[in-house]
């Protein structure tokens, strides 16, 4: 289209050329077109196909390009296309995280430190922390698909053209927003490939640590939570056993895509200007770490909302371990005590309560007052729901706090997902390219 516009082919050449290429691309969509391992790669195979379908003049396909800036625009399209179908799957799951903590949203569940009971949270609050980190990831692939949009044609091998092309038109035409500023970095740069791969190595990373805690959840040990027997297996011995597979091949599968960022930083560490066959193992990674964090991201939303929650064993858990301890000490210094010291009287609190086979919950007034002279006749409140509603503050797992946090991560997924739909607009739209009449 634009090297006709630009008379550096006829307008009949171009049309011939850009009605050959439709029939291609139809060829292409219905999987009858013919590669051949004579056709040497991708490109080939369309130019000599085309020259079967028009004759001579497909051999002008090829004008003031390079299959060195081709091969960096065939990258640039793809990554759009995967980070636009990697939103709407981040945003997918994010969201069934905030619905099943808002089925959930009085259940009350220890928080954990060292694996080790510490204070109660709400189970909500739970969710939120994973949300949160896909709404990151969300976020960091927003800007990495800011860097994906720029257009490469035009650097030519590795030294720009000679042809007076119009790469703004060309830019325009194919939904880029910028050009590449050197046409040696455009040839050789994959850091925008680098950074994808980054990107789901972090979302693997966050869906990995959510899949380990699911897992030790639905332990006899823990007893938290029940997959829907879908996304649970048996044992071929062991009539007992109700296996978390899918959830285990969650943490498991983080690894190929781990590998697949390293193999590329392997491959571009060493690499001199510009193009390098090397470059050619850019790919089979990438398609692969796409595809498995794709089919992560689109297996949890029903693993999540077909998951029984046993609230009552998590309140039982979180009374047990002593994670009201804190709230003791933070009430002694409310009642004027400095923080170390009341520190150190719980701390003893709680050895004797282990000593004398007590709970906090279960002290009587006397005895309380014996752990100090402040709560003489005025013990404190010892309870999961006083725990949760005194974490009061932004961000905090009081009921209010986490229902605003909640609001806001839904007001962040509704913007998101604005933005990916006008990225499908913009990539729907590039199917028309190939209509003659597009820079009549």
């Amino acid at each position: 289209l634009m090297l006709g516009k630009q008379e550096i082919v006829s307008q009949a050449d171009a049309d011939t050329i850009v009605n050959g290429l439709r029939q291609v691309l139809d060829e292409i969509k219905a999987e009858s077109f013919e590669y051949r391992l004579a056709d040497e790669d991708i490109h080939m195979a369309v130019e000599r196909r085309l020259t079967e379908i028009i004759g001579p003049a497909a051999g002008r396909l090829h004008t003031a390009r390079s299959r060195n800036d081709q091969a960096a625009l065939d990258l640039r399209l793809w990554a759009r296309e995967a980070i636009a179908d990697l939103s709407v799957a981040l945003l997918d799951a994010a969201t069934t995280l905030l619905d099943l903590g808002e089925r959930e949203s009085e259940t009350i569940m220890p928080g954990y430190t060292h694996l080790q009971r510490a204070q109660p949270v709400l189970f909500a609050h739970h969710m939120h922390a994973y949300a949160t980190m896909l709404l990151r990831d969300a976020d960091r692939f927003a800007g990495t698909y800011k860097r994906v949009n720029v257009m490469p044609l035009g650097a030519g091998a590795l030294a720009g053209v000679t042809h007076p092309i119009d790469r703004s038109l060309v830019a325009e035409l194919l939904g880029f927003e910028a050009l590449s500023e050197n046409s040696l970095d455009t040839v050789a740069d994959r850091d925008h490939i680098a950074e994808l791969l980054f990107n789901l190595s972090l979302v693997s990373t966050h869906l990995s640590r959510l899949a380990e805690e699911l897992i030790l959840w639905s332990t006899a040990e823990f007893g938290f939570i029940e997959f829907a027997d879908a996304f649970s297996t048996g044992s071929s011995i062991m009539p007992q056993k109700k296996n978390a597979d899918i959830a285990e091949l969650m943490r498991g599968k983080s690894g190929r895509v781990f590998g697949a960022l390293v193999g590329l930083l392997t491959v571009c560490k060493g690499l001199p200007l510009t193009y390098n066959k090397d470059l050619q193992e850019d790919k089979e990674g990438l398609f692969d770490a796409v595809q498995t964090v794709l089919a992560l991201l689109r297996i949890l939303p029903p693993m999540l909302a077909t998951l029984t929650v046993h609230s009552e064993r998590m309140a039982e858990a979180a009374i047990g371990g002593f994670s009201l301890a804190t709230d003791v000490a933070d009430e002694l210094t409310r009642r004027g005590l400095p923080f170390r010291e009341a520190h150190e009287i719980v701390g003893q609190l709680v050895a004797k309560c282990i000593a004398e086979g007590w709970t906090l919950e279960s002290l009587t007034p006397d005895q309380w007052a014996t752990v100090s002279g402040v709560f003489s006749g005025n013990p404190p409140v010892v309870t999961l729901e006083a725990s949760v509603a005194a974490r009061d503050v932004p961000g905090g797992t009081a009921p209010g706090q986490v229902k605003q946090a909640y609001s806001r991560s839904r007001s962040q997924i509704a913007s998101i997902q604005e933005q990916v739909a006008d990225w499908h607009s913009a990539l729907a739209a590039l199917d028309e390219l190939l209509l003659p009449a597009q820079v009549r």
